[in-house]
């Protein structure tokens, strides 16, 4: 890994779980399981990246279990706990038509089907029903409007997102 690239953060190691070194995942996938996708895994210890393999994982209850490669220790498990889990960009899986990941969405500029632009992604915020964009409005926002959070609903409110262009049209009120 060089000193360019910053891992995307896919989740967190948890507690130990049993006495062989086995690991609880949080992961900030879509499902559960989905972390379990990528690979190779970089844990973040101290401050630093360093790569990990899973050997074995499995569903148990409603949370997720791991064995690390090198990890075969309770003790050695305890150490890794709050440890971030992440992967490089390019490991990413390359998803369908009309899909994006969180990422590639943040810092794209949006405007709305009459051209007033309403700023930029800041973040993604996941609620019950759908994803809303954080749209950090412009500095001298001509509605006074220091933020904005436009559902992210295709078709409905989404109407574009080009994401090589880092732009997003929408139809959306500006004074929302």
């Amino acid at each position: 890994m060089n000193d360019n690239q910053q891992p995307l953060i896919l989740g967190k190691i948890g507690a130990s779980h049993g006495v062989k070194g086995w690991i609880k995942v949080t992961a900030y996938t879509d499902s559960v399981k989905g972390i379990f996708d990528y690979s190779p895994w970089l844990l973040k210890e101290n401050g630093q990246w360093r790569e990990v393999k899973v050997i074995n994982w499995r569903q148990q209850g409603k949370v997720v279990i791991a064995e690390l490669e090198g990890v075969e220790s309770r003790e050695q498990a305890q150490l890794l706990t709050h440890c971030e889990i992440g992967v490089l960009p390019e490991n990413m899986q390359q998803l369908p038509e009309g899909e994006f990941y969180w990422k590639d969405l943040i810092g794209c500029e949006v405007t709305n089907t009459k051209g007033y632009n309403m700023g930029q992604v800041e973040q993604l915020l996941e609620t019950g029903s759908n994803d809303v964009l954080q749209v950090k409005a412009n500095i001298k926002d001509a509605f006074g409007k220091k933020e904005r959070l436009i559902p992210f609903v295709p078709e409905q409110f989404i109407i574009d997102v080009n994401v090589a262009e880092k732009k997003i049209l929408v139809e959306w009120d500006p004074d929302f």
